[in-house]
């Protein structure tokens, strides 16, 4: 956002604390754009939206938002290249650090978002509470891994003993 101090190529979070902070959604299905788009707007976070990877890093060079939520699974550059493009910039000091949450298809997908570098993710479908509390923990400069489709451990057990 123009007049948006910053500092040597990083922004300065706490300068900004009151002020509407702004959010990117990026995906190439208007139906998780609007669902994202209605579960995060509030009177201080402002949405911003994507339909593309090279969208996405157009936005992100004019305004460099508070926070990328980007989809996976988008036919042009999906959330994976995005976001290693955005670490890629912030490593030479193109771009200050941008928080980003990656939205994923099956639980499998976690391996590519953990290789992304990205802070964040959520395996779909999306529940607005867990959202909430990504949005929130990402903005707040913390992370946030979605646990709910975590498979569960399986000891293994001795067989009983037969004839005993």
């Amino acid at each position: 956002m123009p007049g948006r101090p910053r500092l040597a190529g990083t922004r300065s979070r706490r300068a900004n604390l009151s002020k509407v902070r702004t959010i990117l959604v990026a995906s190439d299905a208007p139906s998780v754009r609007a669902e994202i788009a209605a579960i995060v707007t509030r009177p201080d976070v402002e949405v911003a939206e994507a339909r593309s990877g090279p969208e996405v890093l157009v936005a992100v060079a004019e305004s460099e938002p508070d926070l990328v939520i980007v989809d996976l699974q988008m036919g042009n550059m999906g959330g994976m290249a995005v976001t290693l493009e955005l670490r890629l910039e912030e490593s030479y000091g193109k771009l200050g650090h941008i928080p980003v949450l990656m939205l994923l298809d099956r639980r499998p997908d976690v391996f590519l978002a953990r290789r992304s570098g990205a802070e964040g993710w959520i395996v779909k479908p999306l529940d607005p509470r867990r959202v909430r509390r990504a949005v929130t923990a990402l903005l707040d400069g913390g992370t946030y891994f979605d646990e709910s489709y975590r498979p569960l451990s399986v000891a293994a057990t001795a067989a009983p003993s037969v004839g005993a």
